[in-house]
């Protein structure tokens, strides 16, 4: 039943309703949550936290790898172990948990792309991808299906109530804050979506609550690698996926000196300088990867310096039209890399989901596949992001 005021009867506007604190006009035992459990002690934590204000939490873990290659694996997700935890807290709590099968959807959503985009010699963020396609497109479908309110997970980033509609914003916590990989959130998604840990201001105080909890895995390590690479070995995943794509080439300085031979770009990324096998001299790093060619460009640490960023597929969160940008672009600041402070920017469309950002500053490292996300100059709200092409 919807928690309403009393009707005024002194020709007033009636009271609206109250709230709870997922910001829903119904009382917390009438409103159903899912909560995407990933194991951790994030997603752990806010399911334990719903539940005891009273929703009516029901838990949902994606089976999106081969949880039996990955079972004694430390730091991957989505694991066999991960899944145990995720039950075991369920039980603990007393809600209901399943766990769905999205192997299929995950492969052709995420890990096809993320082997494909390699052998085209970008870097690609499969983390956003999931979140995407997978997380909150069919498992928010999924959410909807089994009538909850809305969808709950364990990210740390802030949605806020803001004066037109829902606003994505940093983390209180910039040490956690994850919003580069939530930039492509839409903004029908973002009024669905709850993120109960987005105002704490550390780990220190979740794990705190999973000890307030009872909860077992207060302790548990956070997950490190992607849950499909195995320690991180990029290219190994790859060879495995697309056996035999990997062609040998050359590796050939911005002078047109062949320098070496290497056995396949999948190797190598942008801004690396170590494990290049060219010998001494100059420092080097790699400042391009040509696919077509077969040919790993390297030069010095100041070719690395991009000030224009062509980006697709750009999703707008700001206010007004994306297209609509005010003489000389949109002012903002933006990440090119996860581990980066936002910098100051201009974003001018290039058309309905294409712009080039101009940097204010060069950046060294910009590469393509990597994400591009938009903040506001002043502030912790997310704007958007796209995607950095070449």
């Amino acid at each position: 039943m919807t928690q309403t005021a009393p009707r005024r009867t002194d020709g007033a506007p009636d009271i609206p309703p109250l709230r709870n604190s997922l910001g829903l006009p119904k009382r917390p035992e009438d409103t159903r949550v899912l909560v995407a459990m990933s194991g951790g002690v994030d997603s752990s934590v806010v399911a334990a936290m719903l539940k005891r204000e009273g929703y009516d939490v029901v838990g949902i873990t994606l089976q999106l790898y081969d949880h039996g290659a990955t079972l004694a694996r430390k730091g991957a997700c989505c694991a066999g172990r991960d899944i145990h935890d995720a039950r075991r807290v369920a039980d603990e709590m007393g809600f209901p948990h399943y766990v769905l099968d999205y192997e299929n959807r995950f492969r052709e959503s995420v890990i096809d792309e993320f082997a494909d985009a390699y052998l085209a010699g970008a870097t690609p963020v499969p983390c956003i991808r999931c979140n995407e396609r997978v997380k909150f497109r069919d498992l928010l479908e999924t959410a909807r299906d089994l009538e909850a309110d809305c969808m709950a997970t364990g990210h740390y980033i802030q949605r806020v109530d803001g004066p037109a509609r829902a606003e994505l914003h940093r983390a209180a916590d910039p040490e956690r804050d994850q919003s580069y990989f939530l930039f492509s959130t839409k903004q029908e998604q973002l009024d669905y979506l709850r993120f109960p840990l987005g105002h704490l201001k550390s780990k220190a105080e979740t794990r705190a609550l999973a000890r307030e909890f009872g909860l077992e895995v207060a302790d548990k390590p956070d997950s490190q690698d992607i849950c499909f690479v195995p320690n991180g070995s990029y290219a190994a995943v790859i060879e495995k996926l697309r056996p035999g794509a990997a062609e040998p080439g050359e590796i050939v300085h911005l002078d047109g000196r062949v320098l070496g031979t290497h056995e396949g770009v999948i190797h190598y990324t942008i801004g690396q300088r170590r494990g290049l096998g060219i010998g001494g001299g100059e420092p080097l790093y790699v400042v391009k990867l040509d696919a077509d060619s077969h040919r790993v460009v390297v030069g010095p640490r100041e070719a690395l310096a991009t000030a224009r960023v062509p980006v697709r597929e750009v999703n707008w969160l700001g206010d007004g039209d994306f297209r609509d940008a005010p003489e000389g672009g949109w002012e903002v600041g933006v990440k090119v890399r996860s581990t980066r402070p936002p910098k100051p920017a201009r974003v001018r469309p290039t058309g309905p989901d294409s712009a080039e950002v101009e940097l204010l500053a060069p950046e060294e490292g910009v590469a393509p596949g990597q994400a591009c996300v938009f903040y506001a100059p002043e502030g912790s709200r997310v704007l958007g992001g796209g995607w950095i092409t070449r």
